[in-house]
């Protein structure tokens, strides 16, 4: 199985990056050999990936990784780097390699301090001997103080370093840093793509592959997330009953409540499964006595682990909120499709009675308006709005 194999329906990206990697290949054995290097080449230092949530930024970053670092003899007999068999490619794909670093934040926001180990390890030599990569699949959430440290690395790489970084949109970067990237925009897989993905590598039912790519609209996380568990199953089906539960104002303030209420639980469901190992495992490693005692010194790290843990469950919070309004914006999308007569399938065909009886009691405009205050609450919970206050006034917008 090629490294290419796990992106779904990018086929104009997939030939651009393997054409890099060809070029990238030629230029290590060139410079192997003390030959001259190639005239012409596709490859450069540093790469921003861009596309919708689900269409695969970071798989597309991680597969590009691995063809750099592919060490396979089929390369000699013109074979293109990319395997996914040799040990490059799949220490690489499991994050394991040596050369390859892998960053990604379960954080608010990635910061000066961890940018500048980043551009640290950017100077070094590949151990083994081909690229030093760095996949930064979170570039959007940079500071901007984390931004100006990453430009001074992006404009002067060191001869060997490539940068991969990833991005909703180009708008999300720093001006400074993606006008010195080569430039990649990934497209939302289409539904019947995602799909087969789910049941050739999932081994799920053929029927409820269409019916999760259907309903996430080709985000691949989520489809596979929504075939396979039947938690996230049960909270899509709470989230899309609220559009019923809107009528008066106490229903509002209801469902409101709930939804964040939710989120919150999904928090502290990541925080048990994590933070209680992570704290353990780092009282070990400061040299906790039997019994808990720190030694002394220790307490301003675990301190800082205690905030970065709380940082951790509010931006779990917010992407579990994120994902609940998402789900809610495709019930609104299916009900204008239908004011409006759209060929579109629908997304939530299992909801289709409600979906039928808003459209029928409703018109384009007010359903435009629901859209409109439910991406204005995903905008106040970016800009650090109380999560219940935010969801609230969207609920009482949403009212009939």
């Amino acid at each position: 199985m090629a490294v290419w194999d796990d992106l779904v329906g990018q086929t104009r990206v997939e030939e651009q990056l393997s054409a890099a990697a060809r070029d990238a290949d030629a230029l290590v054995t060139a410079h192997a050999v003390g030959g001259p290097p190639p005239e012409a080449s596709r490859m450069t230092h540093a790469w921003l990936f861009t596309g919708p949530p689900g269409s695969g930024r970071a798989t597309a970053a991680r597969a590009f990784a691995a063809a750099l670092q592919c060490v396979s003899p089929d390369r000699a007999l013109g074979g293109a780097p990319g395997c996914g068999f040799c040990d490059g490619c799949h220490t690489t794909l499991v994050g394991t390699h040596a050369d390859v670093e892998i960053v990604r934040t379960d954080l608010l926001s990635i910061g000066v301090k961890e940018t500048r180990e980043l551009v640290r390890r950017a100077q070094l030599s590949p151990a083994g001997g081909r690229w030093q990569v760095i996949v930064l699949e979170d570039a959007d959430r940079l500071t901007e103080g984390a931004g100006n440290v990453l430009l001074k690395a992006v404009e002067e790489p060191a001869p060997r370093t490539v940068w991969l970084l990833c991005a909703p949109s180009l708008e999300d970067v720093l001006p400074t840093i993606r006008s010195r990237c080569r430039h990649l925009t990934l497209r939302t897989p289409p539904v019947e793509a995602v799909a087969d993905v789910l049941v050739r590598r999932d081994g799920v039912a053929p029927e409820v592959a269409q019916a999760a790519a259907r309903a996430t609209q080709g985000h691949i996380d989520r489809a596979r997330r929504l075939a396979t568990d039947e938690r996230a199953r049960a909270r899509r089906s709470v989230v899309l009953k609220l559009p019923l539960r809107v009528g008066d104002v106490g229903g509002c303030l209801k469902a409101a409540q709930e939804l964040v209420d939710a989120a919150a639980e999904d928090a502290k469901q990541v925080a048990e499964e994590v933070d209680v190992k992570e704290t353990e495992e780092m009282k070990a490693a400061l040299g906790a006595a039997q019994g808990g005692r720190m030694p002394r010194g220790t307490a301003g790290v675990m301190k800082e682990l205690e905030e970065r843990q709380k940082r951790r469950r509010t931006r779990t919070q917010r992407d579990s909120l994120d994902l609940a309004l998402t789900d809610l914006t495709g019930f609104y999308r299916d009900v204008l499709a239908l004011q409006l007569r759209s060929r579109s399938p629908l997304a939530n065909t299992d909801v289709r009675d409600a979906i039928e009886g808003i459209a029928r009691d409703t018109t384009p405009e007010r359903t435009l308006r629901r859209i409109e205050a439910i991406l204005a609450c995903r905008e106040a919970l970016d800009r650090n709005v109380a999560p219940l206050l935010a969801v609230e006034a969207m609920t009482m917008s949403l009212r009939g």
